[in-house]
């Protein structure tokens, strides 16, 4: 009897989000907000192809960095991020709103670490194989900080 393709591909994203959740967990919020905001940028092209003009997404992913350099307040990064959720109400494409909603959250990191994970499921609809470099990119940041899965 032949496998369903489709139930093998929920139960593999199913089992790698719970692995970045648990890495995520061993993680500083600082290098959580850099995970967010570079997962957010990976696939902020999409949005940025369809609304070319409007810069609130890549905004509020420069304000996450900034903040995890110190160079601005989580107030400033929280305006950022509410106004990449706006982006996302007026986006009428799914993938761009999903990307915008994850810029927001990438943010919004910066505030409560939570927002990373909502960043990574946001920005993994813009394409199956997101998680796995997102899975990948979580993993390289935690070996820089002599963390083991």
């Amino acid at each position: 009897m032949k496998k369903n393709n489709s139930v093998d591909k929920k139960k593999e994203e199913k089992d790698i989000i719970i692995v970045i959740t648990e890495l995520m967990d061993k993680l500083d919020h600082r290098t959580l907000v850099i995970w967010a905001t570079d997962c957010a940028e990976h696939v902020l092209s999409y949005f940025e192809e369809k609304y070319p003009k409007d810069n609130r997404p890549r905004k509020a992913i420069e304000a996450g960095r900034a903040w995890v350099h110190g160079k601005i307040s989580v107030g400033d990064v929280r305006a950022a991020a509410f106004a990449a959720h706006v982006a996302a109400r007026n986006a009428k494409e799914v993938v761009a709103r999903a990307v915008a909603r994850s810029a927001g959250h990438a943010a919004a990191t910066a505030h409560v670490a939570g927002h990373a994970i909502h960043t990574a499921n946001y920005a993994a609809i813009v394409s199956v194989n997101e998680r796995i470099w997102q899975y990948q990119h979580l993993l390289d940041l935690a070996k820089k900080r002599n963390i083991t899965p």
